[in-house]
């Protein structure tokens, strides 16, 4: 009974979470879906991290349901880190949405931001839609009930004064509003997403031609200030050359974050922030979503307080500066 008991305890040793075994600390990143990017984005990290050995660190990463299971888990210690929108960073801190029973999760925090997930106003060019406020009137999906990108699309069209009233409101799943939009049973649709996104790529593959629409002026500066989630976005042209764009396009929109729980190791949430900011364009590299990145606009659109193994990198490398005050405790 006496060596049952302690195999059983040698085995929990081994496979507790941020385990430590022969020296090396095991972690797990959660992602999403594995034709998303938050999948991929888990996987360059946890190649880089894994390259130092004098880090000591080996990373994983689990494919999740995204966003909000990756907050619970982190928070319960299942995984160490996560990628999650900044908008349900903001509410699981702050007991809004799906935390509203279990009350703010005072625990939560950030790392890092990383690509910009943009609101992105695709239309018909038949439409004539210049400027969102064009869409007054028009028909356009602005995403399936519960989704964050009709929330989203809610807040875009009060910065231009209007609401789903002022236009004729499809409410579909992003996937087909492509089709839609081609089949000229809508004017338009909007669509957070990270890019280059395929959807939108077949938007602007068929033989109505299409324009992607800059999202930006007063209204959208007061939404900035008014939600510390959003932040700035561009839009690459070149990512889409099958649209009449010729320039980049300026948008808003959330951001892919990095997130942990309080509770984690500083050195460990150190070595792994460090190992991402040293290499920032080894790691621009990975991935077409990151190739707008830079130190600074990693540091924006958080909304929950930064690790301390985080903040001792920043202090380190001269990029406090870039905080929001706020999120430094």
């Amino acid at each position: 009974m006496k060596k049952l008991l302690l195999i059983f305890s040698l085995l929990f040793f081994v496979f507790t979470a941020e385990s430590t075994v022969f020296g090396k600390t095991f972690v797990t990143i959660g992602t999403g879906g594995v034709t998303g990017v938050y999948y991929p984005t888990g996987g360059a990290i946890s190649r880089m991290v894994n390259k130092k050995s004098d880090y000591g660190i080996k990373a994983t990463v689990e494919s999740t349901c995204g966003s909000v299971y990756n907050i619970n888990a982190v928070l319960t210690g299942e995984l160490e880190f996560g990628v999650a929108q900044s908008d349900r960073q903001y509410q699981a801190y702050n007991g809004l949405a799906e935390w509203s029973q279990r009350g703010p999760q005072k625990d939560l925090r950030a790392v890092f931001s990383i690509y910009p997930e943009s609101i992105t106003l695709i239309v018909s060019e038949r439409s004539g839609v210049k400027s969102v406020a064009d869409l007054k009137g028009k028909r356009v999906n602005v995403g399936n009930p519960g989704s964050g990108q009709l929330q989203n699309s809610k807040d875009v069209l009060a910065a231009y004064g209007m609401c789903l009233d002022s236009i004729h409101a499809e409410q579909v799943k992003a996937v087909e509003a492509p089709g839609l939009l081609q089949d000229e049973k809508i004017d338009a649709f909007l669509y957070t997403v990270g890019h280059p996104n395929g959807n939108i790529k077949e938007a602007t593959s068929g033989r109505i031609k299409v324009r992607i629409v800059p999202i930006n002026g007063p209204g959208i500066d007061d939404l900035l200030k008014k939600y510390p989630y959003y932040a700035k976005a561009v839009i690459p042209a070149k990512f889409y050359p099958n649209a009449v764009n010729e320039d980049d396009i300026e948008s808003v929109g959330v951001k892919a974050t990095f997130v942990t729980s309080k509770n984690l190791d500083d050195t460990v949430v150190y070595a792994i922030t460090k190992e991402v900011f040293d290499n920032l364009e080894s790691f621009k590299n990975l991935h077409p979503a990151y190739a707008a990145l830079t130190k600074e606009n990693m540091l924006q659109g958080l909304s929950v307080p930064i690790h301390q193994g985080a903040l001792k990198y920043y202090k380190e490398a001269g990029l406090v500066q870039y905080i929001n005050p706020e999120l430094v405790q």
